[in-house]
């Protein structure tokens, strides 16, 4: 952002959200939106893995400083989970590693089948989940995914996840088609596996299609055939403010003064209650502060001057 004393600084950066397509990598994406922002200051609030479609959350310009604080939890998801066999990737994508017989059509075609809710029961609240061998956690220093692609036998420690929703969506003799609300850091591909196994069954993650994100939504996100080269900095393409993705803090609004006192480091008089806030120029964050000893607003990240 750029400004000049008693002006407003222009909005040059802001999130992004992109309806990401399968087969592409969230680092692809990444490169497309620093192609249409002809910028390299693009980062994303969380990947997507490459057979999975739906909601990414990037940043552009300046604004990537604001990743650390962006709300990115519930998350919700919408899955396809086949039965049959496990995959060694826990999805589509992979070789069976695996079979047995789906469960019985009943049990995944009526809502509220008894069995069936007391398997997602088991699966929802915390719960410890083993990730999926192919997977971005680090084993003596190598991606999960690297050391399983060379062959070996990868065996990740459990990880504590939050799952609080299963939403059954449709279902028949093979397959359940679910919404899952859960928190961060959750694999859909290992929730499928596991209620195959808790179905006495063998299951994968046929389709995975990511719909929010914290308050960001898919219906909000752009197709990536609209960001061509440049589309973003000549304004085909707009920029989201990310007041609304910084979730329940408060809100500050700035004078001339204080803006000049923000671009020094200073904080800044405050009138709004909670330990953090988003100062605000007509609208548009110009940096994220805590509260001071003094009771003031300290900035712990400016925006105002920043190139983009």
């Amino acid at each position: 952002m750029q400004d000049t004393h008693g002006t407003a600084p222009a909005l040059t950066a802001g999130l992004l959200y992109v309806d990401k397509p399968a087969g592409m990598s969230s680092h692809d994406v990444v490169g497309v939106v620093r192609r249409a922002a002809r910028s390299k200051r693009v980062g994303h609030a969380g990947t997507l893995d490459p057979f999975a479609t739906g909601l990414l959350v990037l940043a552009v310009g300046p604004c990537t400083r604001l990743l650390p604080y962006i709300v990115g939890e519930p998350k919700i998801y919408e899955a396809e989970i086949r039965f049959g066999n496990e995959t060694d990737t826990d999805d589509a994508t992979g070789s069976p590693t695996r079979t047995a017989d789906p469960p019985p059509s009943e049990l995944l075609a009526q809502p509220d089948h008894p069995q069936r809710l007391a398997a997602e029961a088991l699966l929802t609240g915390r719960v410890a989940q083993v990730p999926p061998s192919y997977s971005a956690k680090h084993v003596d220093g190598q991606r999960a995914y690297d050391l399983a692609r060379k062959g070996r036998d990868v065996q990740l420690p459990p990880v504590d996840i939050r799952v609080d929703q299963w939403q059954w969506l449709a279902g028949d003799g093979q397959r359940l088609h679910t919404r899952i609300t859960c928190g961060g850091g959750t694999y859909i591909r290992a929730l499928a596996r596991d209620l195959g196994r808790a179905l006495g069954s063998a299951a994968h993650c046929a389709t995975l299609r990511r719909i929010a994100s914290g308050p960001a939504h898919v219906e909000h996100a752009v197709p990536l055939s609209l960001l061509t080269p440049g589309s973003i900095v000549e304004g085909q393409v707009l920029l989201q403010s990310p007041l609304m993705s910084l979730g329940a803090i408060a809100r500050e609004s700035l004078d001339d003064d204080q803006l000049v006192d923000l671009r020094h480091g200073r904080a800044v008089r405050a009138t709004q209650d909670g330990p953090r806030a988003a100062l605000l120029r007509d609208d548009i964050v110009v940096a994220i502060a805590e509260r001071a000893p003094s009771g003031r607003w300290q900035p712990r990240v400016v925006l105002v001057g920043d190139a983009a």
